[in-house]
């Protein structure tokens, strides 16, 4: 239940302020352009909170906080006194018409470079994207792995950290080639080597693994220690009495022989009694643990008993700081936005093209889901995830859909070319189009969400 209300807060807090910058884009433009603006909404619905300010505009909280809206006095859809019409939207010229449509996405990006720009301010911790080995039948094959190596380049671009590795790769779905370089972890950059990996079937399922294990990349983690680091309070272990800190000894009177052999054992053994040897202060208790069963992918009945290791610390030498000064992290920020915007954009072709699949689709439950968590893992990581977010926001909105920004501002490039405005009659046929296809894409997304549940 606290992971329910944890993720559903962070969630309202994340959409609240995504939307809030989305929505006074619409409103300050519009307010330069001398359109008077009726209503700032955010949220649908029941009102739960309004004001009405100096300047005649009502400012709204309402009780679904699923979207907002700016109300423009508009005589296309009111009655409008003569001597307000020159306030109206529609009677605006088509340039100012555009600016004030485009200014909703533009400040979403806008707001993902604050974003950035105060969590490089922060500081972000990150660690260098090293491998130690490839798996054989897969693209990475071809990669000679001696020693660590760290990933410095993917497709002739630079990369630092393993986010900056995934956003490559995911951009790089439906290619043929991809070339990656790496150097020798403890070598310096002299010693870099190219590759060119052949990713023509290169397919994975987001849902089951990442694209860096799907190529083929063994990642470099420090060693897994026998001692408990996390003990989940509805797991068998918890009931038997295991707790944060114990060390693993013995497993059914036999020596602990690694974190993997100990997992295997644990699988194979759903509904059965495990003596699991653990010492504590000192002393070595025999803990009797019935691992509950669960289905696996496969459908398989498999133990599980509820916790986790420890590890050992990363190595000095792959550890990062992502922390840069006040006007570098400006510049920083402005450039991680335009790659944010670059891989979203050619997902979103992919995605037509059949290069990505309509299961990678994900909607307000996940969205929930990846505020809870980023959230939980802090403020630096909460801003990273927003940025993304609010990217993605700006970018959807963008798309030629009539009941969205880029629908409205295609119809306004077509004035600019013809002269004249669309016929009242095609927009309604086409915002009824964009309507069915939102509500399906919508659909879609929501059943991705909770087929993952």
């Amino acid at each position: 239940m606290f992971d329910f209300l944890w993720n559903l807060g962070s969630f309202i807090v994340a959409l609240g302020m995504l939307i809030t910058a989305h929505e006074y884009g619409h409103f300050w433009v519009a307010r330069r352009c001398g359109v008077k603006v009726e209503r700032f909404s955010i949220g649908f619905g029941k009102a739960i909170w309004r004001k009405v300010g100096q300047d005649g505009t009502e400012y709204v909280v309402a009780l679904i906080p699923l979207g907002g809206y700016v109300k423009m006095l508009d005589e296309r859809v009111d009655e409008v006194p003569e001597s307000q019409k020159d306030q109206a939207f529609n009677r605006k010229n088509v340039w100012q018409r555009i600016a004030i449509v485009g200014a909703g996405p533009m400040a979403n990006f806008i707001f993902a470079i604050f974003a950035l720009y105060i969590m490089y301010l922060i500081g972000v911790p990150a660690v260098k994207p090293v491998i130690e080995s490839t798996q054989t039948a897969t693209p990475a094959a071809v990669i000679q792995v001696n020693e660590p190596m760290q990933v410095t380049a993917i497709g002739g671009k630079s990369v630092r950290t393993w986010e900056e590795v995934t956003y490559a790769l995911v951009s790089h779905i439906g290619d043929d080639k991809l070339d990656m370089t790496l150097t020798p972890l403890n070598q310096g950059y002299g010693k870099a080597q190219s590759y060119q990996l052949d990713i023509s079937q290169w397919q994975f399922d987001p849902d089951k693994q990442s694209p860096i294990t799907s190529l083929g990349l063994e990642v470099f983690r420090p060693e897994i220690t026998p001692v408990i680091g996390m003990v989940s309070d509805d797991g068998a272990a918890a009931a038997a009495g295991m707790k944060v800190g114990d060390k693993l000894i013995a497993v059914n009177q036999q020596r602990y022989q690694g974190w993997e052999p100990f997992v295997e054992l644990i699988k194979a053994s759903p509904d059965k009694m495990v003596a699991i040897t653990v010492q504590r202060d000192g002393e070595q208790l025999i803990l009797e643990v019935t691992p509950k069963s669960r289905q696996n992918d496969a459908g398989v009945s498999e133990g599980v008993i509820g916790v986790a290791p420890t590890q050992a610390s990363w190595p000095e030498n792959m550890k990062l700081q992502l922390e840069y000064g006040v006007i570098d992290s400006f510049a920083v920020a402005a450039d991680k936005t335009w790659q944010l915007i670059s891989v979203s954009i050619k997902m979103i072709a992919k995605l037509f093209t059949g290069d990505v699949s309509v299961k990678n689709l994900s909607g307000p439950i996940s969205i929930a889901q990846g505020a809870g968590s980023s959230a939980t893992y802090g403020l630096v990581y909460f801003l990273g995830f927003l940025a993304l977010i609010s990217v993605n926001l700006g970018i959807i909105n963008l798309l030629p859909l009539p009941v969205l920004d880029g629908g409205h501002l295609v119809y306004y490039f077509i004035e600019v070319i013809t002269g004249r405005p669309v016929p009242e009659k095609v927009q309604e046929i086409g915002f009824r189009f964009g309507a069915a296809l939102l509500l399906m894409l919508m659909s879609i997304a929501l059943f991705n969400d909770f087929s993952r549940l």
